[in-house]
């Protein structure tokens, strides 16, 4: 439950005033990629069209079926693992996604059962059920229990994180609110760390509302990492940089070089961290004591 305080579930921080954060061996920014491999069923409700919305769903489908495998293979050049925004009936529909996941090593956060359905169109009990079974599916599906979790939408309602905490989840990433991640004290005491998220540099606002091209994706992403990495620099502390991706948009052959594009310059960087969701909450709860 989200404490009833004036402001939100952890003090304001002007970054100007934090000492300063370590990533390990010197890096200046935490990269990581989290690919959203998501589900629809073909019998519900689908971008506000009745069932069947077959183009609707053709298009996100053939993300699990090709789009996927080329994110994977260009993620695979750069030594990328992946920190995969999992929605749980993957693990039933497509347990063949996650067999070649679990070869790379990737991490899998919890993002529901599908996204077809936001927290905020649910009764309390059935949000707390979602999530519970979700945890569940990809637990035994991995044999690895998920840290970390992305609501459907970044869509949560004043219950929603503590439900997560009641599931074991200990980082969340819908607060795109800063370049660092922060600690949030739940109305129980609880915390739980917010690592930041790509808000901006996420493929679906950028092609699918605001109707951008490949070549300007591939530059927000460039742009925003050169003024992070001078930032960092100039500041002497380390900050969190993420993308946010889906296969069924950026897996397209039009759009994928220009990703790769985006990648080779940020690796061909020193100091940059390529890092899974839960590498950044433990290299960050490892200086806790002198962080917001």
């Amino acid at each position: 439950m989200l404490p009833k305080a004036p402001y939100a579930p952890f003090p304001y921080s002007a970054i100007i005033d934090r000492p300063p954060l370590r990533w390990p061996n010197g890096a200046r920014i935490a990269f990581w990629v989290g690919p959203n491999i998501e589900f629809f069923p073909l019998d519900g409700k689908l971008a506000g069209m009745p069932a069947p919305n077959v183009p609707g769903w053709a298009e996100r489908d053939y993300g699990n079926r090709v789009g996927v495998w080329r994110m994977m293979d260009l993620l695979d050049r750069y030594n990328i693992r992946a920190t995969v925004c999992l929605n749980s009936d993957i693990c039933i529909q497509h347990p063949r996604i996650i067999e070649e996941g679990e070869k790379r090593g990737w991490e899998w956060m919890g993002h529901s059962t599908t996204n077809a359905i936001h927290f905020t169109d649910l009764t309390e009990e059935a949000q707390k059920e979602a999530i519970e079974r979700s945890m569940e599916i990809i637990t035994r599906s991995t044999g690895r229990k998920p840290r970390g979790w992305l609501s459907p939408a970044l869509k949560e309602t004043w219950s929603t994180l503590g439900y997560l905490a009641d599931a074991g989840i200990d980082y969340i990433c819908d607060w795109c609110n800063d370049d660092q991640p922060l600690t949030m004290t739940l109305e129980d005491g609880r915390e739980m760390t917010v690592v930041q998220y790509a808000h901006e540099l996420n493929d679906l606002p950028v092609f699918s509302r605001q109707m951008k091209s490949p070549e300007q994706f591939r530059d927000m992403i460039v742009r925003s990492f050169d003024v992070l990495y001078r930032e960092a620099e100039r500041d002497d502390t380390g900050k969190v940089m993420a993308i946010a991706l889906h296969p069924y948009l950026t897996g397209l052959p039009h759009r994928i070089d220009m990703l790769e594009e985006a990648i080779a310059h940020i690796c061909g960087h020193d100091k940059v961290w390529l890092a899974t969701g839960s590498e950044i909450v433990d290299a960050y709860r490892s200086q806790r004591s002198s962080l917001p």
